[in-house]
């Protein structure tokens, strides 16, 4: 009682302590931003016989986690933002509508309110302060849109925006020091932009903004921190990959971005540049970001004047006219030219001489060569050429001995000496031949990596003793292209504990379930993709305990091994699987109740002959996988096999097609067999409809 009298006056808490103890109550209590407040809240209210609710909102994740476990709230849909936004603004006008979809009562206005609406993004605060700015102003377009496109640019002094700036400023001074710097630093992207979260980091890093020589892990890893930590706050909006369920990038919310742009301004943290600006900066630019514009000679002139300290310059493709000539940024750490044709300029001319420079992005920018000068860099970080003609790097690049990050295309080759690039954490792609072979027996002096992908012409059996090494392996990707099945290669291997992906594809076969594929080893496997010879029931029962597993791919050849035997998924298994694609299986699997509750995606390609298939899972000789047991199941797709047109086939078909209509939640679906005759394969679509997550092409036949 005394805990919760710090909140509020003595007569109420005394009021409302004596009715929770004798009557049923329901209390909110609202945006909680230390989980210690809620703690004493929490002690001070009364268990009773009666019954009571209490439920809590806080911005932080950790917070809710701690209090008792978070229900995270979806944007509001597009139609419920309709009826919020225009109810605000028009009030009962709009109370005949009868139709499913919210209408804007005035059509002048109907294509402005979309525009202003997705600018919202569905988080009712930002409706709301808009609403409730439009309904002061009059109902006329060109003032409406003068409010659109104010939005982001921090112009708007209306006291609705103002209230909601100081509710977002409150959010951003509650942010640690270090945190509120990494924040400011997303200004240097444009409106609406799917920001990569390895790319955010790096350029922190390189910045200078991560603080990680004592606390005993790498910079990335401290980076992450700092990312999650601004997610759990609400500044950022996460975006997951769609199969790993892992955050690859995140977006920031127009009303969060002004906020952050006019700090930034008052700051002079980020100079921004585009068609909005139509002078050029007063004084020395720390950080420029070009966002869009014609070239100015009176701009570029002006802009290179007071580039000489900054430390920071991105350039976006909308304004590659204005890239400047970065020779004179003495002080420059990060360079970002992603998707900037340079193949017509030379502005890598100089890049020999910004001896300062941590990280250097150069994406798809079409350029054929890198200079040799580029080992002059000794500082530098990261190093990212993918999607451009380089055949092979400069053999100077070996010399960049604090290299953590270096990501090249396909068919880019590295020069001998790789192995000296002992800080790397991040290598893709490493592709090796007969050429390069050498190379492999370097990658193993390599110990800090944590995400490799390499390729292979054919396999060399000299890989496995370098993956022995590599003990700090998160995420591994192997894409053998040639030459016979390799079986067994890689056999021996023994995953790190904290392995989170490894994709093993093409010709690249383990002889059974490795060992270490149990959640002793691999706690936190997230990503499987895996092509056995041979399965059993254990090893099924095995995988299904993997307590973070959410992508399943199952490849298995045991054809000719004599094993005769259906498998089945128990009630409890594959916790957090969300897609699960088994190949090319002799016999069906069964889905019991209770089995794979999150599973949306299910593809059973060429799993199993129709013969063998009579009477699993039904006792009238029929066939019944369990896909009713399967409550998310959103898409479904299954490939028969059969040695000749028959009956037994047809009947399968029919009967898996029955059952994913039955099914309560109505998954798309797509059904075919693969007649193995003697002629040519014939594919049979059942329905027209074939899944968007499925990661096969529709029109690719089935082979034997």
């Amino acid at each position: 009682m005394n805990n919760i009298r710090t909140f509020f006056h003595p007569k109420i808490t005394s009021l409302f302590l004596i009715t929770c103890d004798m009557f049923r109550y329901f209390v909110v209590v609202d945006d909680i931003w230390d989980i210690s407040v809620w703690k004493r809240i929490r002690c001070a209210l009364p268990d009773n016989d009666v019954g009571y609710t209490i439920i809590t909102t806080t911005r932080i994740s950790d917070v809710a986690e701690q209090a008792g476990g978070a229900y995270k709230l979806k944007p509001l849909s597009s139609n419920n933002s309709r009826k919020l936004f225009f109810r605000r603004i028009f009030g009962n006008e709009n109370k005949d509508n009868n139709e499913e979809i919210e209408k804007c009562p005035d059509d002048e206005l109907a294509e402005v309110s979309d525009r202003i609406l997705k600018k919202c993004a569905g988080v009712p605060l930002a409706i709301i302060t808009m609403a409730s700015l439009l309904a002061c102003k009059a109902r006329n377009k060109l003032e409406w849109y003068e409010v659109y496109n104010s939005v982001g640019t921090g112009m708007e002094n209306n006291m609705d925006v103002e209230n909601m700036r100081k509710i977002l400023s409150f959010s951003y001074y509650e942010l640690p020091c270090h945190l509120r710097t990494c924040l400011l630093y997303l200004s240097m992207f444009p409106e609406d932009f799917e920001i990569d979260k390895d790319r955010l980091i790096r350029m922190w890093i390189a910045e200078g903004f991560i603080q990680w020589e004592k606390q005993g892990k790498s910079p990335f890893e401290i980076g992450e921190f700092y990312f999650n930590e601004l997610i759990n706050r609400s500044m950022i909006q996460p975006i997951y990959n769609f199969y790993t369920g892992m955050v690859k990038s995140c977006r920031i919310h127009d009303m969060v971005l002004d906020l952050i742009r006019s700090f930034s301004c008052e700051e002079n943290f980020v100079t921004i540049l585009s068609d909005m600006d139509s002078t050029a900066p007063s004084s020395t630019i720390r950080r420029l970001s070009l966002q869009n514009g014609k070239k100015s000679h009176v701009m570029a002139q002006a802009t290179r004047n007071l580039l000489q300290h900054a430390r920071s310059v991105v350039i976006f493709p909308a304004a590659v006219a204005q890239v400047p000539a970065a020779g004179s940024c003495r002080f420059l750490r990060v360079l970002d030219l992603e998707h900037c044709n340079l193949s017509h300029t030379d502005s890598l001319k100089y890049l020999g001489n910004l001896y300062q420079l941590r990280y250097l992005r150069l994406y798809s920018t079409h350029i054929s060569q890198l200079p040799e000068e580029i080992g002059n860099l000794q500082f530098l970080q990261t190093l990212d050429v993918r999607s451009n003609p380089i055949s092979i790097l400069p053999s100077s690049v070996v010399q960049l001995r604090n290299l953590m990050c270096l990501d090249i295309g396909e068919t880019t080759r590295v020069p001998n000496g790789i192995g000296n690039l002992t800080c790397l954490e991040q290598l893709s792609w490493l592709c090796i031949d007969g050429s390069t072979i050498n190379i492999i027996e370097e990658l193993g002096q390599l110990t800090e990596l944590r995400q490799l992908r390499i390729e292979l012409d054919k396999w060399n059996d000299k890989l496995l003793g370098c993956l022995h090494k590599l003990q700090k392996i998160q995420e591994l990707r192997i894409a053998v292209h040639r030459g016979p099945h390799n079986i067994g290669g890689l056999d021996a291997w023994v995953a790190p504990r904290h392995l989170r992906l490894l994709n093993a594809k093409g010709i690249c076969w383990f002889s059974t379930l490795p060992a270490w594929v149990n959640p002793s080893f691999v706690p936190v496997l997230t990503c499987l993709r895996i092509a056995v010879r041979e399965l059993h029931q254990v090893d099924l029962d095995i995988l299904g305990r993997l307590p973070a597993l959410r992508f399943l791919m199952l490849k298995v050849d045991n054809k000719n091994l004599g094993i005769l035997q259906g498998l089945i998924v128990s009630p409890g298994s594959f916790p957090c699987l969300e897609f699960c694609y088994f190949l090319k299986f002799v016999w069906p699997v069964v889905f019991q109740k209770g089995a794979m509750p999150r599973l949306t995606s299910l593809s059973l390609w060429r799993l199993f002959y129709a013969r063998e298939a009579r009477g699993i899972g039904s006792s009238d000789g029929g066939l019944d996988l369990g896909l009713g047991n399967l409550p998310s199941l959103q898409d479904f797709e299954a490939a028969l096999r059969c040695e000749d047109p028959s009956e037994e086939a047809k009947q399968a078909k029919a009967a898996l097609t029955h059952a994913a209509e039955m099914h309560p939640n109505h998954p798309r679906h797509s059904i075919w067999i693969d007649y193995e005759g003697a002629l040519a394969p014939v594919l049979i679509p059942c329905v027209s409809f074939f899944p968007p997550c499925a990661i096969f092409s529709r029109f690719v036949l089935l082979q034997s």
